[in-house]
């Protein structure tokens, strides 16, 4: 499996519980019911990654806001089109983890002002369309990124304009951590900050958007050009099997 376990799922040094929201998202009338389903993607392989640390965080929260957080670990994952056919068990297992998704958390470091090639290799290998299946069609995105200067918001632009591609619905708000190394102590935990306060801002945000659309994806998703194209497949195969009966029925009056 190429998830990450984190450790004290309920340990929080840097909340202030005084001002806390348990269940953000407990007012929203929610049919479906389940927790919320989120998939967290980081950009770093590195032994002591603060994109990975920054998720972890996030998984903390969202476990605490009452969500399922699946953490992927892309250290086995292979270059994009590497392996024919993309048949390869972690390039299945993060496709298999966004179809299981209803929301997406993307935290990239910033590499050359943009986004690390990590990142963008997990990002690619989710495709738009696979066997009539979207893995990441109509599900919420959180982008958030980390820098090891002053803050800059280059790789959350980023992602928000992949995440618009990949016909996500990225939510408003959005974290960008400068200096990241100062950010965290030995342990990997997050220090109290206005940088901590914010990705806290942006998990809650991110439970109650995925509650509240969740259980109107397939309308908020339907198209007009899609539902032509199914049209004219369908007319296209009327017209080979009429074609096909006029040809038996000519060999038959032949015979």
């Amino acid at each position: 499996m190429a998830l990450r376990e984190v450790a004290d799922l309920d340990v929080f040094p840097a909340l202030d519980r005084r001002v806390l929201e348990t269940r953000p998202a407990a007012t929203l009338a929610d049919p479906l019911g389940h927790p919320a389903r989120i998939l967290l993607l980081y950009g770093s392989l590195r032994d002591r990654s603060y994109s990975r640390l920054v998720v972890e965080e996030c998984a903390r929260l969202l476990t605490l806001f009452g969500a399922e957080p699946r953490i992927f670990d892309p250290s086995e994952l292979p270059l994009p089109d590497q392996v024919k056919g993309d048949d390869h068990p972690a390039v299945r297992e993060l496709r298999a983890l966004s179809m299981w998704s209803e929301g997406h958390v993307w935290c990239s470091p910033e590499r050359h002002g943009a986004i690390s090639a990590v990142m963008k290799a997990q990002i690619d290998h989710l495709p738009l369309n696979s066997g009539g299946m979207r893995p990441t069609q109509g599900r919420t995105l959180a982008v958030m990124q980390v820098s090891g200067g002053s803050q800059s918001f280059n790789a959350v632009n980023t992602l928000r304009l992949l995440g618009r591609w990949m016909r996500m619905v990225t939510i408003p708000n959005q974290s960008s951590v400068a200096k990241a190394f100062q950010e965290f102590d030995e342990s990997g935990r997050m220090k109290p900050s206005s940088y901590y306060d914010r990705i806290v801002d942006v998990m809650e945000e991110l439970v109650r958007f995925t509650v509240l659309l969740r259980p109107h994806t397939d309308l908020l998703t339907e198209r007009y050009s899609e539902r032509r194209e199914a049209l004219a497949k369908a007319d296209a195969a009327a017209a080979a099997d009429l074609s096909a009966i006029a040809t038996a029925h000519q060999r038959v009056g032949a015979g």
